[in-house]
């Protein structure tokens, strides 16, 4: 089971309400990601729920350090759990975000209404929202946003390097006028060249050209720097054969071979190796036996599969190789 389809059985192995207290400390995006395992997880037998309780409880009695400060615990955590570099960012954004209240209440928002929420404000503004929401919401809204502005936006959401103090007011007052209760914010580090990567990467192929024809055009050395960040379907490739197939595990065969029509030779061979003869004999069939695609449809196919890859890095069952490790 993966770490989230176990998380899943260790809810539901918890009376409603003690399940339901657990799913209020989650983002959004987390509690929709938990929800869908929950949903569709089947076939568990008592014996793997007694390891994943086991598992968990062994976990806890071994981490919990009662005497140390909250910090100092959640950053203990996470550096273990993800190494000193990755979790450096990560740490700073909850540790310092964590009282944005205002900016974690738009994440639970569909993609237009905080596009109607931030499409009239200054572009400082619009650059800094995005960078707080999840790079899948933050492109989806980049979408909806006219193109003069998408342009502007992740070009300053590149070069942001923290928030400047006008900057945070006029957020502070948005969000106090939009939300009950918002609190006071901390200065968070936000922004930067990966959060820009990371959310063009989710854009689909004629937005994202657009997007970084108009950056090029202002600062070629910037658009140099985020395309050096973002990860592509060729950078499949790089991947280890254990990412490839933990990969594969997950992705539908019928988007898989769509996604390979426009895909380059040492996609297809490295995609290839690492199934087995059997399967890889029915995927070239299909391939060849198949009329023409459009070329939208494999565009679509190959994000599809990004999307998996970028999540299985995230939760860190896999790890992005190459260049692109520094993605993590």
């Amino acid at each position: 089971m993966t770490g989230t389809q176990r998380a899943a059985v260790l809810l539901m192995s918890l009376g409603e309400s003690e399940a339901a207290e657990v799913l209020r400390q989650l983002s959004a995006k987390e509690v929709q990601k938990l929800g869908v395992a929950m949903a569709t997880i089947n076939n568990v037998s008592k014996d793997q729920v007694i390891e994943v309780v086991d598992s968990f409880v062994e976990d806890l009695q071994s981490q919990t350090s009662f005497g140390l400060g909250a910090d100092d615990y959640v950053r203990k955590v996470l550096v273990q759990a993800l190494g000193e570099d990755k979790a450096g960012g990560l740490i700073e954004r909850i540790l310092l975000g964590r009282n944005s209240k205002g900016l974690e209440t738009l994440k639970w928002m569909d993609p237009r209404s905080i596009t109607d929420l931030i499409r009239n404000e200054h572009p400082q503004i619009i650059a800094i929202v995005l960078s707080f929401l999840e790079s899948d919401q933050a492109a989806d809204v980049i979408k909806l946003l006219p193109p003069r502005v998408r342009v502007d936006a992740l070009m300053r959401i590149a070069t942001l390097e923290g928030i400047p103090p006008n900057a945070l007011s006029e957020l502070n007052d948005i969000m106090e006028k939009r939300f009950a209760g918002n609190q006071g914010m901390n200065q968070s580090q936000v922004g930067g060249i990966k959060v820009a990567a990371d959310i063009i990467n989710f854009l689909d192929t004629s937005t994202e050209q657009q997007i970084s024809s108009g950056i090029r055009e202002v600062d070629p050395d910037l658009c140099n720097s985020i395309q050096e960040l973002m990860f592509v379907f060729d950078n499949v490739a790089d991947l280890d054969d254990r990412a490839i197939q933990t990969v594969l595990r997950e992705v539908q065969g019928d988007k898989l071979g769509l996604a390979l029509r426009g895909a380059d030779g040492k996609v297809k061979d490295k995609i290839l190796k690492n199934m087995s003869q059997r399967a890889a004999a029915m995927l070239v069939e299909d391939m060849e036996s198949r009329g023409p695609a459009r070329l939208t449809d494999v565009e679509t196919a190959q994000k599809e599969i990004l999307g998996i890859v970028r999540r299985l890095a995230d939760a860190g069952e896999i790890q992005l190789g190459s260049k692109s490790e520094e993605l993590l």
